[in-house]
């Protein structure tokens, strides 16, 4: 099988390492919107081709972890699919991480695109979120977006997370950024 197949995501396929990322979230701890570096591991694996009817899509699985600098403990795990439908020439990414979170994003760009963005919005059927009742009583997922670039073995993203936080009485944005470089 040939990564070409794999449109704009051929480019992830293998373990990545970033020591960059910046973390910009509310921390219960301190009752305020903090910054914090953190290290990730990101792995990406050929899952193939998917039939889905007439739909052929190519699907890349991925693992991702996130330790604050100068920890060892991992804050942060996500598991999930990043997809590829070359009809529609739609990326999408879906995910889930331990909080009971999880979302479908999705955007257009063509094959041979290096940069590309997604997003997914609370209430809609197609790209949307999903909440543990927790989270949507207490920091509900509004909207989600994702601005990725791969370049060789540069890859660089940021999203962000916008939530209704109970703790704040307000919307917020949680960021999150990182450059990687692949590692194998």
């Amino acid at each position: 099988m040939a990564n070409e197949q794999f449109g704009p995501l051929a480019g992830l396929i293998g373990t990545w390492q970033g020591n960059d990322g910046l973390d910009v979230s509310y921390s219960y701890e301190h009752k305020k919107i903090t910054e914090n570096p953190y290290t990730e591991t990101a792995t990406f694996n050929v899952v193939g081709d998917v039939d889905n009817g007439s739909q052929k899509l190519w699907v890349i699985d991925y693992t991702t972890a996130a330790k604050r600098k100068g920890q060892d403990s991992v804050f942060h795990t996500e598991l999930g699919y990043w997809i590829w439908d070359p009809a529609s020439q739609e990326v999408m990414r879906c995910f889930m991480v331990p909080r009971g979170s999880t979302i479908l994003a999705g955007g257009k760009c063509a094959p041979d695109a290096k940069k590309f963005s997604l997003s997914a919005r609370s209430g809609d059927e197609v790209f949307g979120v999903l909440s543990n009742p927790y989270l949507a009583k207490n920091a509900r997922c509004v909207e989600y977006k994702l601005d990725c670039t791969i370049e060789g073995d540069t890859w660089t993203y940021e999203e962000t997370t916008v939530l209704e936080m109970k703790a704040t009485g307000s919307v917020m944005q949680h960021t999150d950024r990182n450059v990687l470089k692949r590692v194998k």
